[in-house]
């Protein structure tokens, strides 16, 4: 029997409901791989045991009175400190929110408490959400669980770091120019950035409010899946949320992707990419294709004008977020936070609003050459193969190191700006032991179809079931289903 620590949010869930173990197991679970593999990671900012045993204690209670609280009954999780919790602290990952306590909850918690999950923890992350790294000042950077001197991918770097080591079943992320989908790649995990504005952000730490995402980052799909089901939805708390229905994502992971039409780019995603990782992707390619898949290669419009307004939009909003701690705080700033934003004050605003305003019209261009052709865009999620964090480390690197900086979220970027969905998957490893992550792209609220084409590929190939090395100190400490 597997152990608890090792199940998928979809099985311990399961496990719960059936009567295979308790919530307090759970927890006990995945408490022992925090204490044993945390120290190697930084992985978390704070965490609450005696507010988790009380919640499992309710969560068993309600199990022996029949009181079924939700599809994740007694499901243990933390999440990237960011998402806010009356009473409970927020850092943002940040020095200047160190001691920050909300007094709202953000709707995404809401929904998962509902569905009766219940948080342990606030995750490391980078600060205000502002690094695809992993590193901070504060907190001190995160580990990869694979190889602890290589990057999490950030900026939900712990979000990503513990779904991989087994001390968190699910956690949420956040995604602004990749920060779900790069920690997933790093880590070996499964995570989506949905459409803009399908999933409430209230509650949520704003970076760009024209760009910022709110998703899960899991084992599999499937987990994805079942959370997308839980938080996705019109929020009368967002004015911004769409109001289209919510249809039942697990349902739609049926493995049949036959005549799913995929689309591979031919420009921009493959620049300077290293060969482990189109080799991993090519390989991914073959899965799809044996169960039935259709693969194109297909030229991209507009992938330049994408990389531009993409930049403008993110600075200038990110700038008038802070502005008001950038006037009295400037210093407590990471030094590369700062100068992202210093230049947003700078940008004309006739860039930004032309920036805002070609947006419509190159989403409707962008699916008028492309998903009329194709269904889904395949892509890997990070180009090239993992680097360390000394080698990202852009306030004390060397001059030049703001390639391997930028190169990171080059291939997630277009797909914030355009506000398409997006999911990674793991489909290999580079010659470091470090994961390699697939891109499934799909068009505007096609998020089943994305989660649909990476289940599929999950029910062939085993890398999101691989264990990273940092749990071999683990042994079998863990609790076994009984």
């Amino acid at each position: 029997m597997p152990e608890l620590a090792d199940l998928t949010l979809v099985e311990a869930a399961d496990a719960v409901r059936l009567g295979q173990a308790s919530s307090m197991e759970l927890l006990d679970a995945v408490w022992a791989n925090l204490e044993a593999v945390n120290p190697h990671l930084n992985a978390t900012i704070w965490l609450d045991r005696e507010g988790a045993e009380q919640a499992a204690r309710q969560a068993d209670q309600a199990v022996r009175e029949k009181a079924w609280l939700g599809p994740l009954h007694g499901v243990p999780l933390a999440h990237k400190d960011m998402y806010y919790q009356a009473g409970k602290l927020s850092t943002c990952g940040s020095v200047i929110r160190q001691d920050y306590r909300p007094t709202i909850t953000a709707t995404v918690i809401d929904k998962l408490t509902e569905a009766g999950a219940y948080t342990f923890g606030g995750l490391n992350m980078a600060e205000f959400a502002q690094n695809p790294t992993g590193h901070n000042k504060t907190f001190g950077d995160c580990h990869n669980p694979w190889n602890p001197p290589y990057i999490t991918g950030g900026s939900s770097s712990g979000s990503g770091a513990s779904v991989a080591a087994r001390f968190n079943y699910a956690a949420l992320g956040s995604d602004t120019g990749g920060s779900i989908r790069l920690p997933a790649a790093a880590c070996g995990v499964t995570g989506i950035k949905p459409t803009q504005t399908r999933v409430s952000r209230y509650g949520v730490m704003p970076l760009s409010f024209s760009c910022d995402n709110v998703g899960p980052l899991c084992r599999t799909a499937r987990d994805c899946a079942r959370i997308m089901t839980l938080i996705a939805g019109r929020d009368p708390r967002d004015p911004t949320s769409a109001h289209l229905p919510v249809p039942d994502y697990e349902a739609a992971l049926d493995g049949d992707i036959r005549g799913l039409r995929v689309g591979v780019p031919t420009n921009y995603f493959l620049d300077d990419a290293d060969a482990p990782v189109v080799q991993a992707m090519e390989q991914a390619l073959e899965v799809l294709a044996a169960r039935g898949a259709v693969i194109q290669r297909i030229a991209l419009p507009l992938l330049d004008a994408v990389a531009a307004c993409v930049s403008i939009i993110s600075r200038v909003e990110g700038a008038t977020i802070h502005a008001q701690w950038m006037r009295t705080r400037a210093a407590d700033y990471g030094v590369h936070i700062s100068s992202r934003m210093y230049p947003g004050y700078a940008i004309p605003a006739t860039y930004y609003v032309e920036a805002l305003s070609r947006r419509g019209p190159i989403l409707k261009a962008f699916a008028r050459d492309v998903f009329a052709r194709v269904d889904v865009l395949v892509t890997p999620t990070i180009r090239t193969c993992l680097p360390t964090l000394a080698e990202t480390d852009i306030d004390h690197g060397p001059p030049g190191i703001e390639h391997k900086f930028l190169a990171v979220s080059a291939n997630t970027r277009p797909f914030n700006y355009l506000g398409l969905p997006a999911v990674s998957a793991p489909c290999g490893f580079d010659p470091n032991g470090c994961p390699i992550g697939l891109q499934i792209a799909g068009r505007p609220f096609a998020e089943a179809r994305v989660l649909q084409a990476a289940d599929a590929y999950q029910r062939d190939t085993a890398w999101h079931n691989r264990r990273p090395p940092v749990l071999d100190a683990v042994g079998a400490m863990g609790v076994t289903v009984a």
